[in-house]
């Protein structure tokens, strides 16, 4: 069993729903040092020599096998780099659960940067989920800022959920990906801000092979004094077609800025974004609001339902 404390256990579940040591592959880290580690026979991991982080080397034709790679930072004041590649071989179908949970009770800042690599072979199936949550009563700020880069072969398909609900003061997501011919890539982003929280979210897609395509859609919900930028950029360089969405619900005196890009280098390329930004509307609060909630319960369970 992994040594933890209680509050590391609490934030394992919130960002990867673990509730004991997972069975297969993983690599859980604390405050910067290695948890616990196993490998299969088929999903190795193993320390980089140069940077702090770790290879994914999945072996071709791998089916059904779960990888967990979280990490957990309970420490305030530290702050720390960390470079993951991930290998997923021609075939092979899993599912990777990263993401990152930071409990900041001290007065100084914590912080969390990741860069994560996937080279997707050919017909290979990836899900990747990554959640990021925050808590803590300290007064330093709790810093998530993820870089994930994607390479996918022929007729691969990528599958992301991103996921950032409550507690993070600050983050500043990029995430860039070219497809070859036939590679298909879907992702689903959700993010709620509040307070005086910062969201960043940039996305850069290159279609570069015939018959490729991409799905980029946000969902968000910003309140308080929150500020939201989404920033996706389709760029299709064959015959494909692209697709960006940022569904968005603003409330008090939050804001929100939608920067969709479209780039189309081929006639062929199919291309479409959508953008839409509002309050939430009157009408569904009242019909919640008669059924016995009272205006603010009414408002969660809308929120709650969008973010779903």
């Amino acid at each position: 069993m992994l040594k933890l404390t209680e509050t590391q256990i609490k934030m394992l579940e919130e960002i990867a729903n673990l509730h004991h040591t997972p069975e297969g592959a993983y690599n859980i880290r604390t405050n910067g040092e290695s948890a616990g580690r196993a490998s299969t026979e088929n999903i190795k991991i193993t320390s980089k020599e140069d940077v702090s982080g770790i290879d994914i080397r999945i072996k071709p034709g791998t089916k059904d096998e779960t990888v967990y790679i979280p990490v957990v930072i309970s420490e305030t004041g530290m702050k720390e780099v960390v470079y993951n590649d991930f290998y997923i071989g021609e075939g092979a179908d899993v599912t990777i659960v990263a993401g990152c949970g930071i409990d900041n009770c001290g007065a100084h800042d914590s912080e969390h940067d990741g860069v994560h690599r996937f080279f997707v072979g050919k017909n290979a199936v990836c899900r990747y989920v990554e959640k990021h949550y925050g808590s803590g009563v300290g007064t330093g700020k709790r810093i998530l800022n993820p870089v994930t880069e994607v390479y996918q072969e022929e007729n691969s398909y990528m599958e992301m959920e991103m996921v950032q609900i409550k507690g993070v003061d600050d983050t500043d997501r990029r995430t860039v990906a070219e497809l070859a011919a036939g590679a298909k890539m879907v992702v689903r982003e959700r993010l709620m801000t509040h307070d005086d929280q910062r969201a960043i979210s940039l996305y850069d897609v290159k279609l570069n092979g015939d018959d490729s395509s991409a799905d980029v859609v946000s969902r968000s919900v910003a309140r308080d004094n929150s500020y939201q930028k989404f920033d996706a950029t389709v760029v299709g360089n064959a015959a494909c077609s692209g697709h960006t969405e940022c569904d968005s619900i603003i409330m008090d005196k939050g804001t929100i800025l939608a920067v969709p890009g479209l780039e189309a280098n081929n006639v062929d390329a199919e291309l479409v974004h959508e953008a839409a930004i509002g309050k939430i509307a009157g009408d569904q609060l009242m019909k919640l609001m008669t059924l016995g909630l009272t205006e603010q319960e009414a408002e969660e369970q809308i929120i709650n339902g969008f973010l779903k």
